[in-house]
């Protein structure tokens, strides 16, 4: 028997990685097309609508354009990473069976690990803004909805940063309903969700298209200057705020990983994958870039400290009706993220338990619906119950933090696979080529996603380890429990179901 650490390494075979693509009973039903339009779905979204005021009010000033600029280039990166490993192993599970077969069965396991808890307190926080963004609206046409039902039971504490907080004051149960609403939309099959995002997602970017339309006659130039504001001290504004503000910004490019997590429902994964992948990023990344220099052009970055940055803008230039078509359009763009999403948490889930890893719940295929049901609904009720639970500014930094490790091991599996198997078809390939450092092949992106990711991450810990300094403990805390779970789930659950280990003993 190999030592412990090794066997704690095993590596799926890219055979049994390829040969799950023929068992895994799901209906092969999305075009490029449907592809793009999920990324778009779940990329629009927190944040353009409600993460851009934060970080340009409280760090990067109207330089959260660059703020953008960074965490789209990051992501860019990754994405095309992404973009070979999917049509090299157009698989369920996108990074997590990435890991698998690059880097062996413990990093899979922590790398999926991690994306489950990127995906669900991203569906919380998606959840919790369709809540706020909902009660707004509705009490636009006098329905007010109480309190009681639309507040978190943990509240930030009444002039406290950080994580200082109280509890009590209701049980935010209109988030809740909100993702097990999706959750219900998505059972009933992948097509009739596919079909309800491409509205969803024509409807907000429709929105966001005539916010700039009437916004630019506006915008005064006098808003952006200075424009990138004189650094007060960490990371409020200066360069290190500009940063900062891409750290917050990452995670809602989170669209491109949803692309990959559908690569057995994909009709042509190979062609389709990268081109819903690359597609998804590019018109994302100019949106965003373009609803961020309206939105500082209007109004002070300084007001934009906000849950509804983007309303308060127009507000400002007096359209009341152009308001409530903002908030609609708010309303949808979180909606259709907060589906793409749990459909991507539970895609997730459905590889880890088919390897055994998980329970198997959570790959159980309805028979009619040819839908991992109990999964979805299982992954919906987590996130509601935090939803209802937690506040939105809990959340934030925990995404981004997840996302840079799920990145970061998709640029190493690449460069892994390329190094160990470059024989493999690949029918897309990051370019810019590369060079061999002995056996090992150091490519120019896969190094530069790794690097953008780092710098995206760095901020984060550093502001995690600052307040844990100051006894602000509780991100640390949420995070080291999750870890220290996960750790005792693998050593006594996976390690004994893993089904790779028993074909091992088996053979």
């Amino acid at each position: 028997m190999a030592p412990a650490p090794i066997r704690y390494l095993i590596r799926k075979p890219l055979a049994d990685v390829r040969s799950d693509i023929d068992r895994h009973g799901l209906h092969r039903a999305l075009g490029p097309v449907h592809l793009v339009l999920i990324g778009i779905g779940c990329i629009i979204g927190a944040g353009v609508y409600v993460m851009t005021g934060t970080a340009a009010a409280n760090y990067a000033g109207p330089a959260v354009m660059l703020s953008f600029v960074f965490a789209g280039l990051a992501c860019a990166f990754t994405g095309l990473c992404y973009a070979e490993l999917s049509s090299t192993l157009p698989v369920s599970g996108a990074s997590y069976s990435y890991a698998y077969a690059a880097l062996g069965e413990a990093f899979a396991w922590g790398l999926g690990w991690m994306l489950m808890l990127e995906l669900g307190l991203a569906g919380s926080a998606l959840a919790v803004g369709v809540s706020g963004y909902l009660v707004s609206l509705l009490g636009d046409f006098g329905i007010h909805v109480p309190a009681v039902l639309a507040t978190p039971f943990i509240r930030p504490a009444a002039g406290e940063a950080g994580t200082a907080f109280v509890t009590g004051g209701g049980i935010n149960l209109v988030a809740t309903a909100a993702v097990l609403l999706f959750a219900f939309i998505l059972v009933r099959g992948v097509s009739q969700s596919a079909t309800i995002n491409a509205i969803m997602v024509t409807v907000k970017v429709g929105v966001l298209i005539a916010f700039i339309i009437f916004g630019l006659p506006h915008v005064d130039p006098a808003n952006w200057k200075p424009f990138i504001p004189e650094n007060e001290g960490g990371f409020t504004y200066g360069w290190a705020g500009v940063l900062r503000g891409a750290s917050i910004l990452f995670f809602a490019y989170l669209g491109f990983e949803a692309v990959a997590t559908a690569a057995l429902e994909a009709k042509k994964p190979q062609r389709d994958i990268p081109i819903g992948i690359l597609g998804a990023l590019a018109i994302a990344t100019i949106v965003y870039m373009a609803v961020a220099a309206v939105l500082t052009g209007l109004v002070s970055y300084k007001m934009l400290n906000v849950p509804d940055p983007v309303a308060v803008a127009v507000s400002a230039i007096g359209m009341p009706v152009l308001s409530i078509v903002i908030k609609v359009g708010a309303l949808t763009g979180l909606c259709s993220v907060l589906m793409v999403n749990t459909y991507a948490h539970s895609r997730v889930c459905y590889a880890m338990s088919t390897d055994g890893l998980l329970p198997p719940l959570f790959s159980r295929v309805h028979a009619r619906f040819r839908t991992p049901h109990q999964g979805t609904w299982f992954v919906a009720l987590a996130a509601g119950i935090a939803a209802a639970f937690l506040p939105i500014s809990m959340l934030g930094d925990l995404v981004s933090l997840g996302t840079g490790c799920v990145f970061i091991t998709v640029a190493i599996s690449v460069i892994w696979l390329r190094s160990t198997q470059p024989e493999l078809p690949r029918p897309f390939r990051v370019p810019f080529g590369g060079f061999r450092v002995g056996k090992l092949w150091l490519g120019v992106v896969p190094m530069l996603a790794l690097v953008f990711c780092v710098l995206m991450m760095a901020p984060v810990v550093l502001d995690i380890i600052r307040k844990a300094m100051v006894g602000e403990w509780l991100p640390a805390t949420i995070l080291g429990l999750y870890i220290a779970f996960g750790v005792c789930f693998y050593l006594f659950y996976g390690v004994g179901h893993s089904r790779l280990r028993r074909t091992l003993s088996e053979a």
